[in-house]
């Protein structure tokens, strides 16, 4: 086998620009402990634009191979490995316990192998795709764990979905649904809107024409302090910044206001008012775990659940995939083949 591979690297912060595909990436090896993949997918995440540009606090090493979330097949084994074997299908959780995040601070999906660690395989069920397991970890591992975990989301809640159109908003969606849920997406354009009434929500918004707040309010009525009347019962915010004030507005009373991101300003505006007058409940949600990926394996092997994906790429186009992540023209995940 060749010691090099082709990879998506990036060696410096800055815009998406400053990633390049190499093909003399140094092919690694595994250590003790650790399994070599054959890269099948990946997918991209928010999180890797902020990879790109640089995170305060973070310091990623360089040179690294982007990309959080991956599925593959097991080529080569290190030394102590006993529970798996070559040829296994595997999906990765992008978490490394000791050294941090894979893409991050450890190479990587976007090449053709990468190193893993064997407590971050999970096995494949024989009917998921590569394409449909590297869309899960981040945006639906989330999900999972925001609406199912944590128990937040009930049968007959209006549930009120911002950023809906993305990898985490099409999968709390899908779940919101699944659990009978009446779900409000708000999204961007018209054409995210029909994608998201196709995906089973009950009602869509399109956030740059009206004001999603005005509209909750306007549709279910205003909320009543006494008699728990108006509002809806959950808003899902992942996007924090000028949005996070009138999703307290339009809660209803007792209702719960759900986080697990900051994508549009992790410091905004607050009213206190609106969360004792009202009961309101703050739930943030950190993450995922390998039960909430095994949950969603099991989900796509049954036919409950099914990815959104809005493309897949090629390792050459990767990066205009990142971007149109970063300019919000993605429904769904973008997904490489390496």
């Amino acid at each position: 086998m060749a010691d090099t591979m082709r990879a998506l690297v990036l060696e410096a912060h800055g815009d998406i620009d400053t990633l390049k595909v190499v093909a003399d990436y140094p092919k690694p090896a595994p250590g003790p402990d650790e399994v070599l993949i054959r890269v099948g997918a990946s997918s991209f995440n928010y999180h890797d634009v902020f990879t790109v540009k640089g995170m305060p606090g973070i310091k990623v090493p360089m040179p690294v191979v982007i990309g959080l979330d991956m599925a593959g097949q097991i080529v080569e084994l290190g030394a102590g490995v006993a529970d798996w074997r070559v040829g296994d299908r595997v999906l990765v959780n992008p978490l490394n316990k000791a050294k941090g995040l894979m893409g991050e601070m450890l190479d990587g999906g976007m090449a053709e192998y990468c190193r893993v660690s064997t407590s971050q395989l999970i096995a494949m069920p024989p009917d998921v795709s590569y394409a449909d397991a590297a869309s899960l970890p981040v945006a639906y591992g989330t999900a999972h764990r925001m609406l199912i975990t944590h128990n937040t989301v009930k049968g007959g809640d209006k549930v009120l979905i911002l950023g809906a159109s993305g990898g985490v908003g099409t999968g709390c969606v899908m779940l919101a649904k699944q659990l009978g849920a009446e779900v409000i997406a708000c999204a961007g354009s018209a054409e995210k809107m029909e994608a998201l009434k196709a995906l089973g929500a009950d009602h869509v918004v399109n956030y740059r024409e009206t004001d999603f707040s005005k509209w909750a309010i306007q549709t279910y009525g205003k909320s009543q302090r006494r008699t728990y009347e108006g509002g809806v019962d959950v808003v899902i915010n992942f996007t924090g910044g000028d949005t996070w004030v009138p999703s307290l507005k339009c809660l209803k009373r007792g209702g719960t206001l759900l986080v697990c991101g900051a994508t549009a300003g992790h410091d905004p505006k607050e009213d206190l008012r609106y969360i004792w007058s009202f009961e309101l409940k703050v739930i943030g949600s950190n993450s995922f775990y390998d039960d909430n990926l095994a949950a969603l394996l099991d989900m796509i092997q049954a036919g409950t659940l099914k990815p959104t994906i809005d493309r897949v790429l090629p390792l050459e186009e990767a990066a205009e995939g990142l971007r149109m992540i970063r300019d919000r023209e993605v429904m769904g995940k973008i997904v490489v083949t390496p």
